[in-house]
This record gives C-alpha cells, structure tokens and sequence, in this order.
C-alpha cells in the first residue's frame, strides 16, 4: 500500500497542501461569494414578502372593517324601509277600515230608516185594522158602530200602553 510507505509521505503532503490551498481558494473566491448572494436575495425577497403580507393584511382588515361598516348601514336602512313599509300599511288600512266602517254605519243608518219607515206604515195598518175590527166587534156585540175617531182614540191609548 503506498499510502502507508513512509518513502511517500512527502510527496503525498505537497499535493494535499497544493490541492487544499487550490481548493481553498476555490471556496473563498468562487462558491462561498456565490453561496452568500443568494443567502442575501433569498432574505431580500423574504423580507419583501413579509412586507407585502403585512400590507395586503391591514388591507384586508380596513376591508372587511369598510365591509362590516357597509353590511350595518344596509341593514339599518333596510330596517328603516321596513318600518315605513309596514307604518305606510298601518296607515292605508286605518284608511281602508274607516271606509268601510263609515259606508257600513251610512248603510245601517239607510236600514234603520227604512226599518222605522216600515214599521209606521205597518203600525199605521194596524192601528186601521185594529179600529175596524174594534168597531166590528162593538157594533156586534152592542149592536150599534162607535164613531171613527171613538175607535182611533181607544185603539191609540190601547197601542201606546204595549209601547
């Protein structure tokens, strides 16, 4: 084994020294400055990330606060339109039923009167149907007729006491 003959150790020194220091410099001038620019863009880039997430973040927080602030104001006036919605029925039903009761109460009146006018004609047949079965009865039974307004007076007196 020639690593292991000490006739060759000097020269196996020189050429690890030689490609060491080769080497060496290889790392110091070409690897290690090209290692370290990427290690500084990758942290540029990172940083710049970091900040472009920070800014879309309060964005994005004024947005959903700008979102919340609208969604309220909507709401609020939807709220309102509903309630001029339904005070608006409120009031055309008010109108509506003072209508109908005002017609209803002009039609009951309108029956009234003509229940009443009804029931004096039918009460002026009656007393006239009463005082001639009144003056038939007396003119049987006494054999003699009572006078007209004789009759009209005792059938008015006999009605006015029922009333």
């Amino acid at each position: 084994m020639p690593q292991l003959d000490p006739s060759t150790f000097l020269p196996q020194i020189f050429w690890l020294a030689v490609l060491f220091g080769a080497f060496f410099l290889l790392m110091k001038n070409v690897a290690l400055p090209r290692i370290g620019e990427v290690l500084q863009a990758r942290a540029l880039r990172l940083n710049e990330d970091l900040d472009t997430a920070q800014r879309l973040r309060v964005e994005a927080e004024r947005s959903i606060a700008e979102y919340q602030a609208a969604l309220d104001k909507a709401k609020t006036e939807a709220m309102a339109m509903v309630q001029k919605a339904r005070d608006e029925a409120a009031r055309e039903s008010a109108r509506r039923i003072a209508e109908v009761e005002a017609k209803l109460a002009a039609q009951s009146k309108a029956a009234e009167a003509r229940i009443a006018e009804a029931k004096a004609g039918a009460l002026g047949h009656v007393r006239g149907a009463a005082a001639d079965l009144a003056g038939s009865l007396v003119e049987k039974l006494v054999g003699q007729a009572p006078s007209t307004a004789e009759l009209q007076a005792a059938v008015g007196r006999a009605m006015d006491r029922r009333q």
